[in-house]
């Protein structure tokens, strides 16, 4: 049985993973760190300010879903004490991410970053990848909850990159002037657009728009509920000790 953590076991995401583990037949929550909610109750388990209670509580993997700027620190340390990680966390850069693949690395543990952890994020990836090859035009729109605070998404810059790795042949945007500064949208890679959206009764929502003459396509993937990720998430973590390194995705760990 996998003895597991949770950093930001007081935040909607924590406390919906904190109770998926619990309910786990092969998974057993052994530590909740939350500082602002110190004291309440996580999938049976009090939560506690320190992180230190998941080396104490001897930790086999530790799920984080707090904000980038806790996180970086948080994954470092779990690389220090030989605790495999499971990151939801959003928001890293390029040299986070370097960072975290020497440290577990030479830690000879896991690092699973996803940006979405539900199973039809992954498949609405893996089809905008696929389809890319085959049109011309291409928009990214990523809808989220007005609590979200980093733009664009995750999911939403993973799957510009993997489109744009599959076909560097794109038509130019035809705008020559913008009426409304920002109105086009941010500029990914090969001149993919991406536009981001924040709206107060959504969860997580992201939608690709492809087009080539006389058509289109539309991959659309909901979010509605956050136990939507928990699957992709209790794969991770059961995937983690058998895995070393950093690993961004979920697709290397399905198979997709």
């Amino acid at each position: 049985m996998l003895r597991v953590g949770v950093f930001g076991a007081g935040g909607r995401m924590g406390a919906t993973v904190c109770e998926a583990v619990a309910a786990d037949p092969d998974l057993e929550l052994v530590a909740a760190v939350d500082p602002i909610q110190a004291g309440g109750s996580a999938g049976g388990v009090v939560a506690v300010a320190h992180r230190e209670a998941m080396a104490e509580a001897d930790a086999d993997v530790v799920v984080d879903f707090t904000i980038a700027e806790a996180a970086r620190d948080n994954l470092i340390w779990l690389a220090d004490q030989q605790i495999h990680a499971v990151v939801g966390t959003t928001g890293f850069t390029d040299a986070d991410l370097e960072r975290f693949q020497a440290a577990f690395t030479a830690a000879e543990r896991a690092c699973i970053i996803a940006p979405n952890f539900a199973i039809s994020a992954v498949l609405m990836m893996r089809f905008a990848e696929l389809a890319a090859p085959y049109f011309d035009t291409a928009e990214v729109i990523e809808l989220h909850h007005d609590a979200k605070i980093d733009a664009p998404s995750g999911t939403a810059r993973l799957t510009v990159d993997k489109m744009a790795a599959a076909s560097g042949d794109w038509a130019p945007d035809p705008t020559e002037h913008e009426m409304l500064s920002g109105v086009r949208g941010a500029e990914g890679p090969t001149g993919i657009r991406v536009h981001a959206v924040r709206m107060r009764g959504m969860v997580a929502h992201h939608e690709v728009i492809l087009g080539a003459e006389g058509q289109t396509l539309v991959i659309r993937q909901d979010s509605t509920d956050r136990s939507s990720f928990m699957p992709g998430v209790l794969a991770a973590v059961k995937a983690a000790p058998n895995r070393s390194g950093l690993i961004v995705g979920l697709d290397t760990l399905l198979d997709i």
